[in-house]
Parts: structure tokens; C-alpha cells; sequence
């Protein structure tokens, strides 16, 4: 194997693993954290989601999810330098989803809604309405992130079997 393609090999490996464990977290936010956090008052559901939006930036969460991303540009970079190998489009298509499905979608969708709830008083009746809205567009857009990064997970795998 050539010191390229074992290079490639690495890095298209982390980035897939790397991919479907943000991939997971955000699917645990959709699939249980947020509707529980949508059955409990929205005092306290605001309260646990400005809480959770704070704690969430930690190298634990933050190293993963960037470096993913550093991981499929490098991938992505690579892909088109070897734009004859039969993989080529496997990896530009698993960084794309990643980069865009994600990290795009984290930054255009839910990053803004965050900051919105940040500074909101839970107790303060018309919290609750912005919560409401909160809930259903901030779960959708990470239902978008979850298929993405799951959809990038694979495609990023299947390169490697090519």
C-alpha cells in the first residue's frame, strides 16, 4: 500500500467514525432528550436546555465534532487529486454531507435558535412561548444534522471497501 492511500485510509476511517458518533449523539437529541425535554414544564425544559447548551462546549464534544471536519476536507482534498479512483465520489459525497448536512446546517439552524434561548428568563411567560417554537424547528434541523452525519458515516465506509 502506498504511503498515500494508507494517509487516505486513516483519515477517511476517522472521519467515519468520527461522523456516525456525532452522528449518534444528535439522534439521541431527536429521538428522546428533546421530546423529554418537551413533556416537563417549559420553565424547566428551558432551564435544561440553556444548561445543556453551555456544557456542550467541552473538548469532549467539540474535538470529535471539528476534527470530523477536518478529517473529510482532507478526505475531500485527497478525492480530488485522485479523482480516477473508483472512490472519488464516495468521499467527496461523505465530506459534502458532513460539511454541509452538519457543520452547515449547526451553524445556519441551530447555533442561532441556541442563542436565542440563551438569554431568556425560564420563568418569564413568553419563554415559554419562543419554547414551543424552539423545540420543533431546533429538533428538525437536528433530525437534518443526524441523517447527515449518519449519511457521511457511510458513504465515507463504503469508500473503504472500494
Amino acid at each position: 500500500m502506498e504511503t498515500i492511500d494508507l494517509i487516505l485510509f486513516i483519515f477517511t476511517l476517522f472521519a467515519a467514525l468520527t461522523c456516525g458518533l456525532i452522528g449518534g449523539i444528535f439522534y439521541g437529541f431527536s429521538t428522546f432528550i428533546m421530546k423529554a425535554l418537551g413533556r416537563i414544564p417549559a420553565e424547566a425544559g428551558i432551564a435544561a436546555m440553556q444548561t445543556i447548551n453551555i456544557t456542550v462546549i467541552t473538548p469532549l464534544f467539540l474535538a470529535p465534532f471539528l476534527l470530523a471536519a477536518a478529517a473529510c476536507l482532507a478526505v475531500m482534498a485527497t478525492a480530488l487529486l485522485r479523482w480516477h479512483e473508483t472512490d472519488s465520489l464516495l468521499l467527496l459525497g461523505g465530506g459534502a454531507l458532513y460539511l454541509l448536512g452538519c457543520m452547515g446546517v449547526t451553524f445556519a439552524f441551530n447555533i442561532p435558535r441556541n442563542n436565542m434561548l440563551a438569554p431568556l428568563a425560564p420563568a418569564d411567560p413568553a419563554s415559554a412561548t419562543y419554547w414551543a417554537e424552539y423545540l420543533s424547528s431546533w429538533t428538525f434541523w437536528n433530525s437534518v444534522r443526524t441523517v447527515a452525519a449518519l449519511a457521511a458515516a457511510a458513504s465515507l465506509l463504503i469508500a473503504l471497501i472500494y
